[in-house]
């Protein structure tokens, strides 16, 4: 759980650092790396001297009752794993693909369904949605550059954004991507 929430926070570009006397392997490699700090020992309550935000993911309701209430008192921003009550605010599910960002948040109501809807979000929204967007990066460029009328720049990005391009990155038929874009910018519709 402390993994999947430090590698949401990494996304974001915060500073990290971990309490634990043990660690995951991805805490460990993420240490090595230099992207976040790991302190190998039990939690002390001078550990959260300039902290902003914490997270409690341990097995143990009284280590994470105690810090919350050590967190409270200091005005510091708490989120308890399986604790609602104990958290001053909570994190929702994520799911990424590249540029694309969901999230789902029962607001601490039932996580475990806010995980499951993320997992269907997952489902559905494959590495295609991540090569779309890079593909729609580039043509936001071009078409901004290129075309002055903003009417028209508008009609062009709405034909990219409803057409099924997704599908056809998922499926790879790279030469109809082509042609489903040049599509969308000259259709005539769109002409002036």
């Amino acid at each position: 759980m402390a993994a999947r929430k430090i590698k949401a926070l990494l996304r974001c570009g915060a500073l990290i650092q971990v309490v634990s006397p043990s660690a995951v392997k991805y805490i460990n490699d993420m240490a090595a790396e230099g992207r976040l700090r790991w302190i190998p020992r039990k939690y002390k309550p001078n550990d959260l001297e300039g902290i902003t935000l914490v997270f409690c993911t341990t097995d143990y309701k009284k280590l994470n009752s105690t810090v919350a209430n050590e967190c409270m008192k200091l005005g510091i921003w708490v989120n308890v794993a399986d604790s609602a009550k104990e958290s001053t605010f909570f994190m929702p599910a994520m799911m990424y693909q590249g540029d694309l960002t969901i999230t789902v948040s029962t607001n601490g109501a039932s996580p475990g369904y806010a995980a499951k809807l993320r997992k269907q979000f997952e489902d559905e929204f494959g590495p295609e949605y991540k090569e779309y967007l890079l593909l729609m990066r580039r043509l936001r460029k071009r078409i901004i550059a290129e075309m002055p009328d903003q009417e028209r720049r508008r009609a062009v990005f709405a034909a990219l954004v409803e057409s099924d391009l997704p599908e056809l990155i998922k499926n790879g038929e790279a030469n109809k991507i082509e042609e489903r874009i040049k599509e969308c910018i000259s259709t005539r519709k769109f002409d002036h």
